[in-house]
């Protein structure tokens, strides 16, 4: 690899990327573990401006998520496109497994998760009958745990039946590392390139040991031989670490480019979705990261209609949240967060290190557990809350009360600056000053799998209520690149 990365093309909690091109577009999914909707599907025709149009499980009746562990659910999806059908495959973790789900057009609606047989994490799909020839047949890969203390595993593979959706036939071992000892070799996915057969897969877990390791073979089902310069893409030093788990994919003028995650240390951010370029030495991949840089658009929701990058906590019940003509309405259920159930918080990704975020609540508590507010959320048990409540303002971390302020009658306007992990809570009234409450250093929120989750919350905290807190806007501002960190 030569150079280094830029800013990721997607931004904030986006990571496990998978990428297929049909004609002149792009479609990309990425993971959502615990969050509803579950594998968010972006279109792009350039590869560097993303836009989300939709997500492939958006029903209920698709994706029980009912007591989803903190960054368990769903894992590293795979999009693929055959005889003018999406095939998008994951892993529900602890849950039935595999599965596959597809539609005829990216943004949905796509059908009912058809459950697959077999081990482990981490799907992918080949169809053999690109340009370079094959047999007509389809293959699900995939890797599973044979150690987990020593994190060793081996990548396997079936036959896949794509109109009847199964898998069958005999199981292949393709794969468990690109040395003694390799740990956590995953993320397979297949290609056949100048009619060889490529096998790509991460190596080392998804930490700072990160990598892009290759192989190849002359049959689908191996043997496989490994690149003599693995790792292609060696784990990363500075200013985007650990990436890996890359998926490729050709433009229309033959050139190739790779998705992969990657993070940026320091941050909340968790791991996002990077772009390189790749060429060939030899018929191995060579990768070249893409500097791009981010145009930081300020965000500002008025709650016409529920933008698709917003989520919840699992998958939520009928008639927790709702626009209307002049806002959002989240409905106060008993349900809180630091629980394994279905609170009332919308959120979306954190996409940026220094941002500013703010929202007006109208919203008045007729009991005292009663609460709603500005939510800066990374799991269940990792979260600040700054709520209304019939005692004023209250900014929490858990159940501990950091900081309290009185509070007028009425609207309010509350934010949080945040540069880094430094997070300075402020309010005001709809046409005043703001007023700055506390600022909290918060390394608490360094994420692993996931990444900071920025929204809007509301609970009765255990008992039943009929209230709503009604919030009519959400804005997300950055500050100058050139600002120092920490102003």
């Amino acid at each position: 690899m030569t150079g280094f990365f830029g800013d990721p093309v997607l931004p904030g909690f986006r990571p496990d990327p998978s990428v297929c091109r049909v004609g002149a577009d792009y479609y990309l999914v990425t993971s959502s573990f615990e969050w509803f909707p579950g594998l968010p599907v972006f279109h792009s025709r350039d590869l560097l401006n993303w836009r989300r149009i939709g997500s492939a499980l958006d029903r209920a009746s698709q994706l029980d998520l009912d007591g989803c562990a903190p960054s368990r659910g769903l894992f590293a999806p795979t999009i693929r496109h055959h005889d003018g059908v999406f095939h998008l495959v994951c892993t529900l973790m602890d849950g039935p497994g595999h599965f596959v789900v597809t539609a005829t057009d990216p943004a949905g609606p796509w059908s009912q998760p058809h459950w697959l047989d077999g081990e482990g994490f981490d799907p992918s799909l080949f169809f053999d009958d690109g340009p370079d020839g094959g047999d007509g047949r389809a293959w699900f890969t995939a890797a599973r745990v044979l150690d987990e203390a020593a994190g060793r595993t081996e990548i396997w593979m079936r036959e896949y039946l794509p109109r009847e959706r199964r898998l069958t036939g005999p199981e292949h071992v393709l794969w468990s590392g690109s040395r003694p000892g390799a740990r956590w070799s995953e993320a397979p996915h297949l290609y056949k390139i100048d009619g060889s057969y490529l096998l790509l897969t991460a190596e080392g877990g998804t930490d700072v040991d990160h990598s892009v390791v290759a192989a190849r073979a002359d049959r689908v089902t191996g043997p496989y031989e490994g690149a003599p310069g693995n790792p292609m893409l060696p784990p990363a030093e500075g200013p985007v670490t650990c990436t890996g788990h890359a998926d490729l994919v050709q433009t229309p003028h033959g050139d190739w480019r790779a998705v992969l995650l990657g993070v940026r240390p320091g941050s909340a951010l968790g791991r996002a979705t990077f772009l390189s370029r790749i060429t060939w030495d030899d018929g191995w991949p060579v990768f070249s990261p893409v500097v791009h840089t981010d145009p930081r658009r300020p965000l500002h929701d008025g709650f016409t209609t529920l933008s698709p990058d917003w989520s919840t906590l699992r998958t939520p019940p009928a008639r927790q949240f709702w626009t209307t003509g002049d806002g959002l309405r989240l409905q106060l259920r008993p349900e809180r967060l630091g629980e394994r159930t279905v609170p009332s918080l919308l959120a979306r990704p954190q996409e940026q290190s220094d941002c500013d975020v703010s929202t007006e609540l109208h919203f008045t508590p007729t009991a005292p557990d009663e609460q709603a507010g500005l939510a800066v959320v990374l799991d269940d048990d990792t979260h600040l809350l700054f709520l209304r409540t019939t005692q004023g303002l209250s900014l929490r971390r858990g159940p501990e009360v950091l900081a309290r302020s009185p509070v007028a009658p009425g609207p309010v306007r509350l934010g949080v600056r945040i540069r880094g992990f430094s997070h300075t809570f402020a309010h005001a009234a709809p046409d005043g000053a703001w007023e700055d409450l506390a600022t909290v250093e918060a390394t608490f929120l360094t994420p692993l799998f996931t990444s900071v989750q920025l929204g809007l919350y509301a609970t009765s905290n255990g008992r039943p209520s009929t209230n709503q807190a009604h919030f009519t806007s959400f804005d997300i501002t950055y500050p100058s690149r050139q600002e120092p960190p920490g102003h």
